[in-house]
């Protein structure tokens, strides 16, 4: 196969993205595609999700392609679909909670789904996914849109270590298997598995063992069986493929995608594809402070040696880099990128939001107060422990969202707002104290919070705002009484990646007392670059 030529550098990607950050949450960001994704003259710039997509798997499916990503303790793994492998849409979530031990008291920060993998095989649909302290589940469906049945667990991990990063293969004979890694990041195991993927059939043999060996995605071309396992780490780890006879091994061993003289840390861990063309494509993440793990797109050939090179050899080792910018896989694309406002009105959350944890669901609601979400105060000591988060991905280098809250139903004890939630914790909300309401900014990380600054409030209705330009490192929290004049609040508002996951912003609504009361958030107005 032909390469084609390297279309943009990193000068050309840092010059698209010199944007600031707009303080008019009416101006829409979401279409302007300068700065990453489809660029609307046939290119694309790398990442295709700015955004936290960790762990990506992809397939190819009827005219187009379905993509899901690890969630860990947000509910539901979203699944996306796209004509071009660059402009995504989310389609609906596979589950909707995770009814195991710990999940509903806000103990599994970090838990959840792992590295899952989506399969279609007898024209049904399967994401399989692992959480490291539970074992390996499964879901199904005979469409994208579902229905998807409840997530069957399968098989408890039980080597002591957990289990994570699971991948179902059906050979060419009817027999079934799937592979995994144990938590820690290897060996990698393979056991045969009943052809519906509801049991496995073994204790499953070591295939596989090297640095950091995760990830696995099986493949099968021309009598070889393929993995593709990342290797060496998140943050600043390669893709390898080993490839053999037998399914169980020996394996050969080929490093095929590194950072090398780029500067996109850690490219691994992804979906190889092929499109309908016969090209071949690979998704993958590289690990950022803010965002998280934000999806790549890599051009793949094949060399008459059977071997796949990802990228383009930029400094002649013989390992591929990644590209910064590309030819587009299809022509004539219309960029687009996903959903990230919301103004409740629909009857159903848009597939944008996640729960943090599983939901109180008595304690919700887009009826009760039609044109609102509706969030009831549990009690909980902090934000961390508060159910009923709900939550969405960032996105981008720059933006600006904006929540507006009716406050008729607030009591005393209560916290409401808007947080920006990751390694640490920010707030923008509104506390109400002996019958008084006040606008607070705080602060947290674990058990240790910091109220930076309060100011009283006399308002039933109340906007708040975070903006953010990630480049500059320019993070602001504001509060306004109508919509207009914005008046930033807090200190040290630094939003960063942690629980494996990237920064997300929150609606929240707790009680600290035995109290309760409620929120209505009219709508939430996110618009990003």
């Amino acid at each position: 196969m032909k390469r084609i030529l390297l279309l943009a550098t990193t000068a050309l990607l840092a010059a698209a993205c010199s944007v600031s950050v707009t303080k008019d949450y009416e101006l829409s960001l979401n279409d302007d595609p300068k700065c990453w994704g489809d660029q609307g003259d046939g290119t694309y710039v790398n990442p295709i999700l700015n955004a936290d997509y960790s762990d990506p798997d992809a397939i190819r499916y009827g005219d187009g392609y379905l993509l899901v990503a690890s969630d860990f303790h947000f509910m539901g793994i979203q699944l996306l679909k796209s004509k071009d492998m660059v402009n995504w849409e989310y389609v609906t979530q596979v589950y909707k909670r995770i009814d195991m031990p710990g999940y509903d008291t806000m103990e599994h920060y970090s838990h959840g789904s792992w590295a899952p993998t989506i399969r279609e095989h007898d024209g049904k649909l399967y994401v399989f996914f692992c959480t490291p302290t539970e074992g390996l589940f499964m879901t199904c469906a005979d469409k994208p849109e579902g229905p998807w049945s409840e997530p069957l667990f399968v098989h408890e991990g039980n080597t002591g270590r957990g289990w994570e990063d699971p991948c179902p293969f059906w050979d060419e004979d009817g027999q079934a298997y799937l592979g995994h890694s144990i938590l820690g990041a290897g060996p990698i195991y393979v056991h045969k598995m009943a052809a519906d993927g509801t049991e496995l059939l073994d204790d499953g043999v070591i295939v596989y063992e090297g640095p950091v060996a995760e990830g696995t995605k099986f493949h099968k071309m021309n009598g070889w069986y393929y993995l593709s396992i990342p290797e060496g780490g998140v943050a600043g780890g390669y893709q390898t493929v080993l490839r053999s006879k037998s399914i169980y091994g020996p394996y050969e061993k080929k490093v095929v995608l590194e950072q090398g003289t780029t500067d996109i840390n850690g490219p691994h861990q992804g979906a190889l594809l092929e499109d309908p063309d016969g090209q071949w494509w690979f998704i993958h993440f590289q690990h950022t402070d803010v965002l998280g793990r934000v999806a790549h797109l890599q051009p793949v050939s094949w060399g008459e040696d059977g071997w796949p090179a990802f990228g383009i050899d930029l400094d002649g080792n013989g390992v591929g880099e990644p590209v910064h910018s590309w030819k587009m896989p299809v022509e004539g694309t219309v960029p687009f990128k996903p959903a990230s406002s919301d103004d409740f009105s629909e009857p159903a959350l848009g597939t944008q939001w996640q729960w943090n944890h599983n939901p109180v669901d008595d304690a919700w609601s887009l009826t009760e107060n039609p044109g609102s979400l509706t969030l009831h105060a549990q009690k909980a000591d902090n934000f961390l422990m508060a159910r009923n988060s709900l939550t969405q991905k960032m996105f981008g280098y720059t933006g600006t969202m904006t929540v507006k809250i009716n406050l008729s139903g607030i009591e005393d004890g209560m916290r409401c707002g808007l947080a920006m939630m990751g390694g640490d914790q920010f707030l923008v909300g509104v506390r109400r104290e002996n019958g008084r309401n006040e606008i607070y900014q705080e602060n947290g990380i674990d058990d240790e919070w910091t109220v930076n600054e309060a100011v009283e409030l006399a308002d039933e209705n109340v906007w708040l705002r975070f903006t953010y330009n990630i480049n500059d490192e320019a993070y602001e929290m504001s509060w306004s009484t109508d919509a207009e004049t914005f008046t930033a609040i807090g200190t040290g508002v630094k939003p960063c990646y942690g629980n494996w996951k990237g920064a997300r912003p929150a609606v929240y609504c707790y009680n600290v007392t035995d109290g309760g009361g409620y929120a209505m958030f009219d709508y939430f107005n996110y618009y990003y670059n």
